[in-house]
């Protein structure tokens, strides 16, 4: 199965561009505020309004209220990422109104964290490192002996630190459903061209 791709974080028209051209599956963007990478809903529709057809909007939402979800998002997005303490009722709620598909990010201090993410009523999992303090973003690899060691039956994306010097490895090692890639293809701290040809180069070839 090829991997699929996320690039994550889109804040700019030629972040936009760059994803058009290049063609990873998913393209993510933070749209609870607070964050580096956090941009408003007038930001996210001018953004999402050059994005290819072809390419899956990801809003990515920390623990905000469902009524914010549904008065700005609900039609404009393919998949909701859960990157919060939503618990099985949020999830519940969200379902009955929203038409794609659900993710939850889970940040892997020990297996049984993964175990429990596992079983919410969601489509897949993203998987990121667990740095204390944070909820994601942070560029630091997941523990993938904590992965491994966890029983998963739902499709995961790995995140969190996922660049050209691990990708390969990490596909071959964990066989995930995709990578979800932001801060190795930045320089600066915005999304690059030539970072993202490469990195989504190299996992294709790889897979």
């Amino acid at each position: 199965m090829d991997t699929k791709i996320k690039i994550c974080g889109m804040r700019r028209q030629q972040d936009t561009k760059y994803i058009n051209l290049y063609r990873p599956e998913y393209a993510g963007f933070i749209l609870t505020g607070g964050f580096r990478r956090s941009i408003t809903a007038e930001t996210f529709f001018e953004l999402k309004g050059f994005l290819d057809k072809s390419i899956k909007a990801v809003g990515v939402f920390v623990d905000e209220p469902i009524s914010e979800i549904e008065k700005h998002y609900l039609d404009a997005l393919d998949v909701i990422q859960l990157h919060g303490n939503e618990d099985e009722s949020y999830i519940n709620k969200l379902r009955a109104i929203f038409q794609g598909e659900i993710w939850k990010a889970v940040r892997a201090k020990a297996p049984e964290d993964i175990e429990s993410a596992d079983r919410l009523p969601v489509e897949k999992l993203v998987i990121d490192s667990f740095v204390e303090g944070t909820v994601g973003g942070t560029g630091r690899q997941a523990d993938t002996n904590v992965i491994k060691a966890a029983r998963i039956s739902k499709p995961f994306f790995i995140a969190g630190g996922v660049g050209k010097d691990n990708a390969q490895r990490l596909i071959r090692e964990l066989s995930p459903y995709g990578v979800d890639i932001s801060s190795s293809v930045e320089t600066d701290g915005f999304k690059e061209k030539e970072k993202i040809r490469s990195i989504i180069s190299l996992i294709r070839e790889e897979t």
